[in-house]
């Protein structure tokens, strides 16, 4: 017995030591970590970071692949189903029983003789299977290469609408779907530009100081001083009306560029401030580095992860410029498809009220904004990994 007993004692002691030693290696492993090791555990540990980045991802996601989700063409009109209010998906009918495929009703409309107001109820003698991976209206993928494979679909002259139709008789899933390829490229491109604005004129101006400094820092002050909505007005009436999509949607982007910079541009100038004076920097001079060479690679990356945030938390003020603007008329035109240009539907009061359905592009900017927030607090707590 006391062999037993001494036996399950040195057991439950050698699990004890197993314990310990895994939990010294662990907080071994934390010490020797990276600091972007150390913001990486600290960002997982934000679940509505994490939560953003999933949504935005899908989003780009749909983005990208929005010839296969779609669908239908998002320019294709079906002429008797104009302003449809979202379709149903049933699986249940009172004569038929349960069904485990999925199926949509045919649809026939009324006009009211008086109002002139279309309606539509469901022909229930008459149901349309929903098909995964339907061949469906061809498209070119990217403008690369033809195919006709959609995420979904109904087969013969059936329809469906999940999201309702606008007064051309256009899917609004589809277009929804086909607008956020331009919406959210256009939030990347335009942060990408304001980085490239901010890093060079707040790098140069908190560098040098002195008289670069203050020339910089009063043309932030005076772009800053503009209210925004009026600036972008007047930037956006100054684009020619001739100039094609292409040449609007790059102009477009600039222009809210040009605006979005500034915010980087202080940032980058007081890290540089702070920094400049250091002995790494010192070090690196009297080695012979120029000072074009200090800023790029010594100084920029040691508050690398204060611009990734600040980064993340501009995608979105660019994607509600972009909207803005062409919610508004000055930016982005048809045949050009954005959620911005889709909300200009929705400019008319009687036509939400009759058909409330076409507000919802606003329902994935606002989705989109509020990812990208979550995803910059979540970083902009894991950017200082040593505070608790």
């Amino acid at each position: 017995m006391r062999a037993a007993g001494t036996g399950s004692a040195g057991a439950t002691g050698s699990r004890f030591d197993r314990a310990r030693d895994t939990s010294e290696a662990a907080e071994d492993r934390l010490y020797l970590a990276s600091q972007w090791r150390l913001m990486w555990l600290k960002f997982r540990r934000h679940k509505l970071a994490l939560t953003g980045v999933a949504v935005a991802m899908l989003f780009y996601l749909f983005g990208a692949f929005c010839e296969v989700i779609a669908p239908y063409d998002p320019r294709h009109r079906h002429g008797s189903h104009t302003f449809v209010p979202p379709q149903a998906i049933h699986f249940y009918d009172s004569e038929g029983g349960f069904s485990l495929r999925p199926f949509v009703y045919r649809l026939e409309r009324h006009v009211d003789p008086r109002s002139l107001r279309r309606t539509y109820t469901e022909d229930r003698s008459q149901r349309y299977y929903v098909k995964l991976f339907h061949r469906g209206q061809p498209y070119q993928w990217w403008g690369l290469f033809e195919a006709d494979l959609h995420l979904f679909g109904v087969e013969g002259e059936g329809t469906i609408f999940l999201l309702g139709t606008d007064r051309l008789g256009r899917d609004m899933l589809s277009r929804i779907v086909y607008g956020s390829r331009i919406s959210l490229s256009i939030g990347l491109i335009g942060v990408a530009v304001s980085l490239i604005l901010g890093l060079i004129l707040g790098g140069v101006s908190g560098y040098y100081g002195g008289a670069t400094d203050t020339v910089v820092q009063r043309a932030i002050e005076m772009l800053r001083s503009f209210p925004t909505i009026p600036l972008w007005l007047a930037l956006g009436a100054a684009l020619p009306l001739e100039w094609g999509p292409v040449q609007r949607y790059f102009a477009i982007t600039l222009v809210v560029s040009l605006i979005g910079w500034t915010g980087l541009a202080r940032v980058v100038r007081g890290k540089l401030l702070a920094l400049r004076e250091e002995d790494f920097v010192t070090a690196a001079l009297v080695a012979g580095a120029k000072e074009s060479t200090v800023i790029r690679r010594h100084l920029l990356p040691s508050f690398m992860s204060h611009i990734i945030v600040s980064i993340t938390l501009s995608i979105p003020g660019v994607i509600l410029a972009e909207t803005g603007l062409s919610f508004l008329g000055l930016g982005l035109l048809p045949p050009v498809i954005s959620w911005g240009v889709l909300l200009k539907e929705a400019q008319n009061i009687s036509t939400v009220g009759l058909n409330p359905w076409l507000l919802l592009p606003a329902v994935p900017v606002i989705v989109t904004v509020l990812a990208f927030n979550f995803v910059g607090d979540g970083l902009r707590d894991a950017a200082d990994p040593y505070k608790a």
